[in-house]
């Protein structure tokens, strides 16, 4: 079970969605928008940011999101997507 992070959820406020822990098996967070889920993001068997600074340090992390943000450079810049919602509470 993925526990949310005060990183995230500070995240989610600053674009205007709430957080929860999701309720599919293998996600990590559940994304609502005015009360209505938008998505379920984050695959449960992978770290995250906040994760990698928590366990490995800030210059780790610095360097795993740098190559998140490579590897998903197509699918992070659709406003509302659920890569462009993992990138910006996850990442």
């Amino acid at each position: 079970m993925y526990s949310i992070t005060q990183y995230t959820r500070q995240r989610a406020k600053m674009i205007g969605v709430t957080v929860k822990q999701s309720t599919s098996k293998d996600k990590k967070i559940d994304v609502f928008k005015n009360g209505n889920k938008i998505a379920s993001v984050g695959a449960l068997g992978y770290k995250d940011y906040p994760t990698f600074i928590k366990e490995n340090g800030l210059e780790y992390a610095n360097h795993r999101r740098k190559l998140y943000k490579k590897r998903h450079e197509k699918d992070r810049h659709e406003k509302w997507s659920r890569g462009w919602l993992a990138d910006q509470l996850l990442w």
